[in-house]
Formats: structure tokens, sequence, C-alpha cells
């Protein structure tokens, strides 16, 4: 397998291939990602309705996938958090109201592989995603799976990453890989 591309995002920045293409001063993942989506003239309005992890995931992908066909690109992340940060959003969308209505909006993302969905939809992706939730990045494993992926001829290209997001502690690594 090949590698093609990467992106990493942390500290308020965002990285490809080792390049710096955005960097912020903000120190809260909300305000850093508005200014990277609106600074890097990104054109997905859903991306406003989105959780902070897919955020994160779409950020990444956006730098990698840009505006080819990627039909055939299949998509696997894993992370340590799953969508811990947004089920807390939603308890206290329960907790804040009287009568027990929470919020619809939040709990569309109580679910890692959201993040996914979100980037399939984008690319209009038509084949293999996971999202699997482990105690630390191990890219031998997404390595291992993204080639049973490759090698059973269901996808071209496999993007992969880590997409770690909790609270105000985030990173993504993000890469494409290629037979």
């Amino acid at each position: 397998m090949k590698k093609t591309d990467n992106c990493i995002i942390e500290d308020s920045k965002i990285t490809v291939n080792e390049n710096l293409v955005f960097e912020s001063l903000s120190e809260n993942f909300h305000d850093f990602a508005k200014e990277a989506y609106k600074k890097l003239e990104l054109n997905y309005p859903k991306f406003h309705k989105m959780d902070n992890l897919s955020k994160l995931a779409f950020l990444a992908s956006e730098m990698i996938l840009k505006d080819e066909d990627q039909s055939r690109t299949a998509v696997v992340f894993a992370n340590r958090s799953s969508s811990l940060d947004t089920d807390f959003k939603y308890q206290e969308s329960i907790n804040s109201q009287e009568n027990y209505f929470p919020s619809p909006a939040v709990f569309v993302y109580t679910l890692p592989n959201i993040c996914v969905g979100e980037i399939s939809i984008r690319h209009q992706m038509q084949t293999e995603n996971a999202f699997f939730v482990l105690d630390e990045f191990d890219e031998n494993f997404l390595n291992d799976y993204a080639e049973q992926i490759l090698q059973s001829g269901k996808a071209e290209k496999v993007l992969c990453g880590w997409t770690e997001l909790y609270q105000e502690n985030y990173k993504a690594f993000v890469y494409l890989l290629t037979l």
C-alpha cells in the first residue's frame, strides 16, 4: 500500500503533507474550526450544524479529498473517546429542560460513525466505512483493515485516520491509502 496524502490537525493548526495550511490563535476548538472553515473557503453549509468531532474529521478529510471523485473511496477512522464530548452535551440538553425535551439536533451526533457518514455524504462515497474505538492510535490495525478493503476490490482508496476530540483536547491524523 502507498500513503499518498496526510493531514494533521492539533494545537489550532492544520498541516497537510508537512506544510502548514492554516493556523489560528483561537484556543477553543469551536472558534478554530469556524475560522478554518471560513479561511479555507469550504462550501458545505451542513458544517455549521455538525458536532465538534464531525467538524474535526470533516476538516481533515477536506484537506485530502478536495473536489475529486471519491465514490470509490472507503473511510476507516478510530478514536479513544467515541462521541463522549457530544454525549455530555446531549445529557446537558436533557438536564436543562423542565419537561425532558432533549435536542434532536444534538442526539444525531451521539454515535462516532456519524462523522464518517458526513464525509461520505459530502463526497458521495459508495463503499465501505468503519469507525473503531481503540485505547490508542494503532496505525497497523487501520492499515490492515484498509488493505483488506483494497484487496477485496470494494474501494480504490481508503481514507484512514485518528480523530480524537474530548472537550478542548483534539487531534486528527488522517491519511489516504492506495494499492
